[in-house]
């Protein structure tokens, strides 16, 4: 481990540049996305639709989760993640994207849910008592105003942080601290109330008071999961110098511990609806542990807990590069399960359907996604070079 004895002697920071290989791979997958769905349309627009929205959740969830991140540590004045903290604030460049992309969500709404039409509000009470709530003006409104409070965030607190680049003025820390404490306030409603619109509302006669901290814990953990593979790809091409195994150790005792955050209000919610045994409730739960569903949800509980769990409880392997690497990969597919579990038991409520449909589409998100990254990574060095918290950051070291 290098120890850096003043700001001068940090290496300079690189905007990163990406191959031609990757910018054409990501295209590539962008375009094999694009076809998928359009052949989808024809073929099932329901199905189509599913797998839509699935990505849809799951990549702008990713996005957000990284301005989340960076909140997070300006509010709490965290210092070990300084050198990583660049990667977490460029997530932000995917929601604008998803800002486009909720909008062409629009044309798959009445696909979707049934909230959305009127003769079946009509013909059911409870809907009709939930018509002020779940009704297309009011829905298009408050998830646009989400997309667009959260991108504002995303790009002041990347602004200030760049400014600083360049003036190393501590006014602007100070500045985006206030900034963050108002940001997650509002993420705290806002993301709890989009997890209600998006996934919970596909089945509307079900609720559940705990579902926004379920969408919150995979949010986060998958976003830990995500930062985490992009410093290691950013460290292994030589842009992230100043990154050393204790940073690493620190990613992965944040996946570890949400891991089991993750497991904790899963369980919770299982557990309260099946003491409680209420219809209006238990339908949801029945539809996913019976059947073959059954196997998706043990599944799911494999991989987004039991398996991570003990991959991550050693303390020595959480400071290996090539083993946090593949762990992080492995929680960022569990996570996708997880949001497959959400979505597709409605559009195929006895039995899971998987094929070219769901990778198709999947791959395109992922491409887009990778795009916005390498976009802005270009545009900006891949650490703040005058971040007054960056020197003692860099030096971070813990037994």
């Amino acid at each position: 481990m290098t120890h850096y004895r003043s700001l001068e002697t940090i290496p300079t920071p690189k905007s990163f540049l990406a191959p031609a290989s990757l910018k054409k791979t990501l295209l590539g997958l962008v375009a094999l996305g694009v076809i998928t769905f359009l052949i989808g349309l024809w073929a099932d627009s329901h199905r189509a639709w599913s797998s839509y929205l699935l990505n849809y959740f799951y990549w702008m969830s990713l996005g957000l989760a990284g301005v989340f991140f960076t909140a997070l540590q300006h509010v709490t004045g965290s210092v070990w993640s300084a050198p990583i903290r660049r990667v977490a604030e460029v997530f932000g460049a995917f929601l604008p994207v998803s800002l486009v992309l909720f909008l062409f969500l629009f044309f798959g709404l009445h696909d979707l849910y049934e909230w959305t039409h009127a003769d079946v509000v009509a013909a059911d009470p409870l809907l009709q008592g939930k018509a002020p709530y779940l009704n297309f003006p009011f829905f298009a409104f408050r998830n646009i105003l989400f997309l667009v409070a959260w991108t504002a965030a995303a790009y002041f607190l990347l602004r200030n942080s760049c400014t600083q680049d360049d003036t190393g003025a501590v006014s602007l820390t100070k500045r985006s601290v206030k900034i963050s404490a108002i940001f997650i306030l509002f993420f705290a409603v806002s993301y709890t109330l989009t997890g209600f619109d998006l996934m919970m509302s596909l089945e509307p006669h079900w609720f559940s008071t705990i579902f926004g901290i379920y969408c919150f814990a995979g949010l986060f953990l998958s976003g830990l999961a995500m930062i985490t593979v992009v410093v290691i790809l950013l460290k292994r091409q030589g842009y992230l110098p100043i990154v050393n195994d204790n940073h690493l150790f620190d990613l992965g005792k944040l996946m570890f511990a949400f891991c089991v955050f993750w497991a904790y209000i899963a369980f919770s919610q299982f557990m309260l609806i099946w003491y409680s045994n209420l219809p209006e409730e238990t339908f949801y739960m029945i539809r996913r542990v019976e059947g073959p569903w059954k196997y998706v949800s043990i599944l799911l509980l494999l991989s987004k807990f039991i398996i991570p769990f003990l991959l991550l409880l050693p303390a020595t392997l959480k400071r290996k590069e090539g083993y946090l690497l593949k762990v992080a990969i492995w929680i960022l597919a569990a996570h996708w399960i997880d949001c497959y579990w959400m979505v597709y038991p409605v559009y195929s409520p006895k039995m899971p359907v998987f094929g070219w449909m769901e990778v198709g589409v999947t791959a395109g998100f992922a491409g887009l996604f990778g795009l916005s990254l390498c976009w802005l990574l270009k545009q900006v060095p891949v650490y703040p070079k005058k971040d007054p918290k960056l020197l003692e950051g860099v030096n971070f070291h813990q037994p």
